[in-house]
C-alpha cells in the first residue's frame, strides 16, 4: 500500500504548485501519516503554548496544522468530483489541548483569571479498547472522566483555483481548516475539483472534539489515515458536501455564523432539487418543518480569520420516501 510517511507530511499550504507526493488510481487505498497540530511540539504538560518557544510561530500566519499531499488521483479534471472515502483513523498515544493568554474567546478573561494569567496545557492519554488497539480506544481527560476515542480529519482539502492557502486559517469550497466531526471513518466527502489530479491534501486529525472546538484547540493527535479517493465525473458540487449512512449534510464556512448557516441549508435545498426530486417549494418546506432537520455547528473559534464552519443535515430516510412518492 502506497503511504506518505510522517516526516513527508510537513506542508503548511494548500498549494496548486507542489509537486505531487503520491499518484493513485480512483478505488485505490494508501495512507498518510500526520503530525499533530503542533508537528510534534506538545509532548508533556511542561510544553506551553508561549510563542516565542514554538517553532514556525516566527511567521505569519504561523507553521501550524501540517499536512501530508498533494495526492494525485488519475483522471481527475477540473469540473470533476473528488469523493474521499475515509476508510480508518489510527490515532497516537496521546492527545494535547493547549490554553493560554490571547488564546480563544476566555483568552483575555477577568472572571477566571487562570485561564488568561497563565499556559496551560493537557495531555490526555490514549488506551485500547476491546480490540486491543486504539481504533476503540479511551480518551483520559482526568483521572475520573473518560470517554471513547471519536477521531476525524480536522483539515483536507485539494489545491484551491488560483489561491495559495495556509492549512491554518485557508477555507474555501476547496475544503480546509473546518474541524468537522463528520470527516471520519464511514462517510463520503465530496469536494468540487479545480486543477488536473485533484492536488488533494490531509491533515490535522483530532481525537475527539466538542461543537464549535470553542478554545481554539481540541484532543489534538498525530495518526494515521487509510482512504481512498473516486470520482463523480463532469459534475462539480458548490462547496463540501458530507454522505454518512443515514443522513447528508450539506457544508458552508462564514463569518457571521448566520449567514454560513443559511448558505449551507440553500445549497441543502439545492441538492435535494436536483438530486432528490423534490420541488422548490417541498424543499424549502421540509427545512423548516422537518424535526430532525439539523444545523451543525462544528468550529466557531475566535482564532485569526477562520470563518465559523457549519451544516445543514437531513435524514435519507426522507429522501427515499420522497422519490417513493414519485
Amino acid at each position: 500500500m502506497q503511504r506518505i510517511v510522517r516526516d513527508l507530511a510537513r506542508k503548511y499550504a494548500f498549494d496548486w504548485r507542489d509537486e505531487p507526493l503520491l499518484r493513485v488510481r480512483p478505488g485505490e487505498s494508501f495512507e498518510i501519516e500526520t503530525w499533530d497540530a503542533s508537528t510534534g511540539y506538545f509532548k508533556t504538560s511542561d510544553d506551553k503554548a508561549i510563542p516565542a518557544r514554538r517553532p514556525g510561530f516566527d511567521r505569519s500566519p504561523p507553521l501550524a496544522n501540517p499536512l501530508g499531499g498533494p495526492v494525485f488521483l488519475e483522471g481527475a479534471e477540473r469540473g470533476d468530483t473528488l469523493v474521499v472515502h475515509i476508510e480508518d483513523i489510527v490515532v497516537g498515544a496521546y492527545s494535547w489541548i493547549a490554553i493560554g493568554p490571547r488564546r480563544g474567546p476566555l483568552g483575555e478573561s477577568t472572571r477566571w483569571p487562570e485561564l488568561s494569567g497563565d499556559y496551560t496545557t493537557k495531555i490526555f492519554r490514549h488506551t485500547p479498547g476491546p480490540s486491543g488497539t486504539l481504533r476503540d480506544g479511551t480518551l483520559h481527560f482526568s483521572e475520573r472522566l473518560t470517554w471513547p476515542i471519536t477521531p476525524f480529519v480536522g483539515t483536507l482539502g485539494v489545491a484551491p483555483d488560483r489561491e495559495v492557502t495556509t492549512s491554518l486559517d485557508g477555507q474555501g469550497e476547496w475544503g480546509g481548516n473546518l474541524d468537522i466531526r463528520d470527516v471520519c471513518p464511514g462517510n463520503r466527502i465530496l469536494l468540487p475539483i479545480f486543477h488536473s489530479g485533484a492536488l488533494f491534501y490531509l491533515g490535522d486529525v483530532h481525537a475527539s472534539q466538542g461543537d464549535t472546538e470553542f478554545t481554539g484547540t481540541a484532543a489534538e493527535t498525530n495518526a494515521t489515515v487509510r482512504l481512498r479517493l473516486d470520482l463523480i465525473k463532469g459534475q462539480r458540487v458548490p462547496w463540501m458536501r458530507i454522505e454518512k449512512a443515514q443522513s447528508i449534510i450539506s457544508v458552508y464556512a462564514y463569518r457571521p455564523l448566520e449567514v454560513a448557516v443559511e448558505t449551507a441549508t440553500i445549497h441543502l435545498i439545492d441538492w435535494l432539487i436536483r438530486d432528490f426530486g423534490f420541488t422548490a417549494t417541498d424543499a424549502y418546506c421540509l427545512v423548516s418543518t422537518c424535526p430532525d432537520f439539523r444545523i451543525n455547528v462544528y468550529q466557531m473559534c475566535k482564532l485569526g480569520k477562520l470563518n465559523y464552519v457549519a451544516g445543514a443535515e437531513i435524514p435519507k430516510r426522507y429522501l427515499s420516501q420522497n422519490r417513493l412518492s414519485d
